[in-house]
């Protein structure tokens, strides 16, 4: 028996012996594919490039600019090769890299207290992205590579500035991928021919990506002359040289509206790159099609490609397995969050999509706006993605996802494509001026001697007339209630509705704070008028309904 034991027990130390050997291979693997390294770069000469200094957020490097606008918006233009482009990108516009990344840290702070949990995360997110560094092309390596030298050194702790930099090019696609519930609702749209009212193509967009209000302050409009390929613009942030908004100089514009995607294995080529390589590269839809069939992608994408050079516009649309191309055959195109192609309508990612999300609504209320304001012109596609109502102009709350502005845009875009105009919004949200760029008249600079504003003033986009109403006052008030609530404070819940009446969020708000301070029957009053409203999405309605039964379970073990 004795002996028995002790052959049991030696067995039990071999397995324990091989699991712990094999943690530690695996954690040795864990740590080697998250080791990235930087590409190899021949001359790293403009490392030694400093920019100059002009006062009043104005600095020049060569012919390269960065300046703060009046309107609030940054402003910058670097050319050259993708070492460079980047290493002075990153020198002119350091502030802002610094800054971006500070807040995106402070939020994964905020949600991720633990600095040792932060660090294990850094190993999970380099197994997730250990493919990254294959599916990124040689030139946008080197440009973010050069972009990274002017990161901030305090975030070592997560990777290397390269290692981050690169990484948060992805951000975007994992947290598409793993917050499926919470989809960003963008929406963009074309009209053409008939349905303009010059018969020439405009595209409108609007970018409703929202992770925090400081996120959003500091916009870039990037004008770019690489060596090879097309100039182009875009709307960007510090750091980041992907393209979620942009057109180029033949007149060919992108933007991207997120689909519903699975849960990925690894990483692939973030969205906003295949975009960028579109932009860069493409001078008609045709050609946009063989790049985007080029990339495989991790999340599934719908890409809205207008084409000065065809007079129209189509959506690629993208899952990590397949491509198709929807193509109307008439003279106007909408997109919101779900796909549209013979090939990819019927799938099951995008039944489920059609059900239970606010896209198809949206898509509805599009058609609508479009359909009652005759032939398009600029400024009704700007009044189009100002609109806050829902259908038959119905009042849904102030931030409802099924408006066609949400009161969370990052940013809203118009292009004219013919002319080379675009048309950029300022904050609040698409609610202030939209800022007019001649493409023409900015690549014809050739590098800026003096801080001059370079949006043509004659076509701005007067800001919208609710910015100066009580409604708009009540909106304020009812972003402040949401903020102290999530800082933890005490807030009134009839405040809470009397700020947003007609939103069912405000009545979740309420519920939910009246719950969390066993205040069951309030709570169950609240989450019952918010079903009387229109809700955004199914996973939202499903929600109430479990809260009101949870709250009447409560309510009955009280008593």
């Amino acid at each position: 028996m004795h002996r028995q034991l002790k052959k049991a027990g030696r067995w039990l130390l071999y397995i324990v012996m091989s699991l712990l050997a094999l943690l530690l291979v695996l954690f040795a693997y864990v740590v080697y594919v998250s080791d990235i390294d930087p590409p190899a770069i021949a001359d790293k000469s403009s490392l030694q490039l400093n920019r100059e200094d002009h006062g009043n957020n104005f600095y020049t490097l060569g012919n390269n600019w960065f300046r703060k606008s009046n309107s609030g918006l940054y402003e910058m233009y670097v050319e050259g090769r993708p070492f460079e482009r980047g290493v002075v990108n990153g020198k002119l516009s350091k502030e802002l890299v610094v800054l971006q990344e500070d807040y995106f840290n402070a939020q994964i702070n905020k949600m991720i207290p633990s600095k040792s949990y932060l660090h294990f995360l850094k190993y999970v997110i380099g197994w997730f992205n250990r493919n990254l560094n294959k599916n990124v092309t040689e030139e946008y390596k080197e440009e973010i590579y050069g972009v990274s030298e002017s990161a901030s050194g305090q975030y070592d702790y997560i990777g290397t500035n390269y290692q981050r930099i690169l990484n948060y090019h992805a951000a975007h696609d994992i947290g598409h991928a793993l917050q499926n519930m919470a989809l960003v609702g963008c929406t963009s749209f074309g009209t053409w021919n008939a349905a303009s009212a010059d018969s020439q193509l405009i595209i409108g967009r609007n970018f409703d990506f929202y992770v925090g209000d400081d996120f959003a302050k500091n916009k870039i409009v990037a004008f770019e002359s690489p060596a090879d390929g097309y100039k182009f613009m875009s709307v960007t942030w510090g750091g980041f040289i992907g393209v979620v908004s942009g057109m180029n100089e033949k007149g060919l514009t992108v933007t991207i509206n997120a689909a519903k995607s699975g849960i990925p294995s690894g990483s692939a080529t973030p969205v906003s790159l295949v975009a960028r390589e579109i932009l860069q590269y493409a001078g008609n839809i045709k050609e946009a099609i063989t790049i985007a069939g080029k990339r495989k992608m991790f999340v599934s994408e719908s890409f809205l490609v207008g084409s000065a050079a065809d007079n129209k516009a189509v959506i690629i649309e993208k899952t990590p397995d397949s491509l198709d191309v929807y193509d109307p055959n008439t003279d106007h195109i909408l997109c919101s969050n779900h796909f549209q192609s013979k090939g990819l309508a019927g799938s099951e990612p995008n039944i489920e999509q059609m059900d239970k999300s606010a896209s198809p609504y949206r898509y509805k209320r599009l058609e609508e706006l479009l359909n009652n304001k005759g032939a398009n012109t600029v400024l009704k596609t700007a009044a189009i993605l100002r609109d806050r109502n829902g259908l038959h102009n119905e009042d849904i709350g102030m931030g409802n996802e099924k408006a066609m502005n949400q009161l969370i845009a990052h940013h809203a875009i118009i292009f004219e494509p013919k002319k080379l105009l675009v048309w950029v919004s300022t904050s609040p949200w698409q609610l202030g001026e939209f800022k007019a760029y001649d493409l023409r008249k900015i690549f014809a600079l050739h590098g800026m001697k003096e801080n001059k504003e370079i949006a043509d003033s004659a076509l701005t986009i007067p800001a919208d007339s609710f910015l100066y109403t009580p409604q708009y006052k009540k909106f304020e008030d009812f972003r402040r209630y949401k903020h102290m609530i999530s800082e933890g404070m005490e807030v009134n819940t009839d405040s809470i509705i009397i700020s947003n009446p007609e939103f069912y969020h405000a009545y979740v708000m309420a519920g939910d704070y009246s719950f969390k301070h066993q205040q069951y029957n309030k709570a169950v009053e609240y989450y019952k008028q918010a079903l009387t409203k229109e809700i955004a999405t199914k996973n939202e309605e499903e929600y109430i309904r479990r809260q009101i039964a949870e709250s009447q379970k409560q309510i009955k073990h009280h008593d």
